[in-house]
C-alpha cells in the first residue's frame, strides 16, 4: 500500500496561482487572462502612472519568478510529474515579461496575452530547450523566455504600426 504524499501548502497554492491551476480547459491560459486583469487592475483602479506600473510589473516578474521556481520544483516532486499542467506560475511570470513596460489598455492587454500564448504553447527554439533544465528551473523559465519573445514582437510591432502605441 502506497501513503498519500503530504503536500507543501505554500508550494501548491503558490504553483497553481491559489488554485487557477485547477481550472479546466486551459488552466494556463486562465493564469495569463488572471495576471493580465491583475496588471490592468492595479493600474486603473490604484491609479498607478505608467512608469510606476512598469517597476511593479517588473518587481512582480522578479517576485513570482524567485518563488515560483521552489514551489514548482516542490509541486513537480510531489505530484511525481515533470511539468505538472496544474501548475501555472510560469505563466503568471511569462505574462508578466510580455507585459512589460505597456500602457494599460485593453489593446495592449489582449495583445500580450495573444501573443504570450502563441509563444508559450507553440514553443520554437530556444524555448523547448529550456523545459529541459532540472525541476523548476525548467517550469519557469521556457515561460519566461515565451514572455519575453512575446514582449519583443509586441514593441516591435508598436515601433512599426504607430497606431498600436
Amino acid at each position: 500500500m502506497t501513503l498519500p504524499v503530504k503536500k507543501t501548502r505554500w508550494a501548491w497554492a503558490v504553483g497553481t496561482f491559489f488554485g487557477v491551476g485547477y481550472m479546466k480547459p486551459g488552466p494556463g491560459t486562465y493564469a495569463s487572462v488572471a495576471t493580465v486583469l491583475l496588471w490592468w487592475g492595479a493600474a486603473h483602479v490604484l491609479r498607478i502612472g505608467p512608469h510606476n506600473l512598469s517597476a511593479l510589473t517588473f518587481l512582480a516578474m522578479i517576485v513570482v519568478t524567485a518563488v515560483g521556481v521552489p514551489a514548482s520544483t516542490i509541486v513537480a516532486r510531489q505530484s511525481t510529474l515533470k511539468d505538472p499542467g496544474f501548475v501555472v506560475i510560469d505563466e503568471v511570470a511569462g505574462q508578466l515579461f510580455a507585459l512589460l513596460a505597456l500602457s494599460p489598455t485593453w489593446v495592449h492587454g489582449l495583445l500580450a496575452l495573444a501573443l504570450f500564448r502563441l509563444f508559450d504553447i507553440w514553443k520554437p527554439w530556444p524555448i523547448r530547450k529550456l523545459e529541459k533544465l532540472e525541476g523548476g528551473w525548467g517550469i519557469m523559465m521556457d515561460d519566461l523566455l515565451a514572455g519575453f519573445f512575446a514582449h519583443l514582437v509586441l514593441h516591435l510591432l508598436m515601433y512599426f504600426v504607430p497606431a498600436l502605441r
